[in-house]
């Protein structure tokens, strides 16, 4: 009973903040999973069939969710848009913090560029006296 419990809720110990998305397989199975993300303003990513209302799903994804094959392959699309969508963010983040920083260090520059200028011309202004 108890590694059941870990099995199924273990990672949900572990969440620190509300998630951004929830992703369901069975809308009619896990109705009450959709009724608490639209408590929650959660949007949701659903396989749905013909026997599914759509109406409460935020994405729908029309497929067979009662077929383990079409299940595995929805759901390894969806795996990897999100991996190749999460590995984009990153790039970015990273580019974004390269340009902070060159552009910090061309702040720097100049500012020592002009702190040089400033200190050319006093040495001029001294010697012309």
């Amino acid at each position: 009973m108890r590694a059941k419990l870990e099995k199924n809720l273990g990672s949900i110990v572990d969440m620190t903040r509300m998630p951004a998305a929830l992703f369901i397989v069975d809308t009619v199975r896990e109705h009450i999973a959709v009724k608490e993300a639209l408590k929650l303003g959660i949007p949701i990513f659903a396989m749905a069939d013909t026997n599914a209302n759509p109406r409460d799903i935020d994405y729908v994804i029309p497929s067979n969710d009662d077929a383990s094959k079409s299940i595995d392959i929805i759901v390894n699309s969806a795996a990897e848009a999100i991996k190749a969508g999460l590995e984009d963010r990153k790039n970015e983040k990273n580019n974004e913090a390269a340009k902070a920083e060159k552009a910090e260090k061309d702040a720097k520059a100049a500012k020592a560029e002009k702190t040089a200028k400033a200190a050319k011309e006093a040495v001029k202004t001294e010697e012309e006296e």
